[in-house]
């Protein structure tokens, strides 16, 4: 059986659909900046996501070739996630789609190395004769945060981040995005198979204790 992260750490990815205060380790990802309307049928958006599967799956494929990575186990890939911000915005402002900034990022298991994702890129490149080079190999602390699952439509998310504003208030937090604490969204639905309705999306943001 694979391993699939959702399931194991399902604190992380599986949440309530009611706010709740959660720390998060530092993890390794593959990572695709860019910018713009992340509905853009040709946007960059789009185009980081397929980067970012290109990799995902030749590391996990990878036990198949000659390339060896050390304590490999077989997993699921975890699920796409999304950091955004806007300059000079507080907060998001979904009526401004053109302006959101953006790193896809998809979470990379514990025995990856940077010389591992480097095997990669390569073997992608190569193989597939595209260039990989605006994916990165990202480190990310992201620390003390309030999350919870909002079920529905994208543009619909303004209402459960008015719940998890209002209980971090009562529970002695305030939000605390800033240059490199990001709104974070973890992606379990693909719009693509799922009607707008049911999407589950888990909405994290950065908090900090009231002193």
């Amino acid at each position: 059986m694979a391993f699939d992260y959702k399931k194991e750490y399902k604190e992380f990815y599986m949440p309530k659909n009611k706010p709740a205060i959660v720390a998060i380790p530092k993890m390794n990802y593959i990572a695709v900046r860019g910018k713009g309307n992340p509905n853009a049928l040709d946007g960059e958006y789009k185009k980081s996501i397929e980067l970012l599967y290109a990799i995902a799956f030749t590391i996990r494929m990878s036990y198949k070739g000659d390339y060896k990575i050390k304590g490999f186990f077989e997993y699921v890939v975890p699920p796409l996630e999304g950091f955004w911000w806007q300059e000079n915005t507080k907060g998001m402002d979904y009526n401004k789609k053109d302006d959101l900034n953006f790193i896809s990022i998809i979470r990379l298991p514990d025995f990856v190395m940077k010389e591992d994702f480097d095997w990669a890129i390569e073997e992608a490149t190569n193989k597939k004769e595209k260039d990989f080079s605006k994916v990165e190999f990202l480190t990310y602390d992201e620390g003390l945060c309030v999350q919870c699952m909002h079920i529905g439509s994208y543009d619909e998310e303004p209402k459960t981040v008015q719940l998890m504003h209002q209980y971090i208030k009562e529970n002695g937090y305030v939000l605390d995005i800033a240059d490199t604490r990001y709104h974070h969204e973890i992606y379990l639905s693909d719009p693509r198979k799922c009607d707008v309705s049911r999407l589950k999306t888990v909405i994290r943001h950065p908090i900090k204790k009231i002193q």
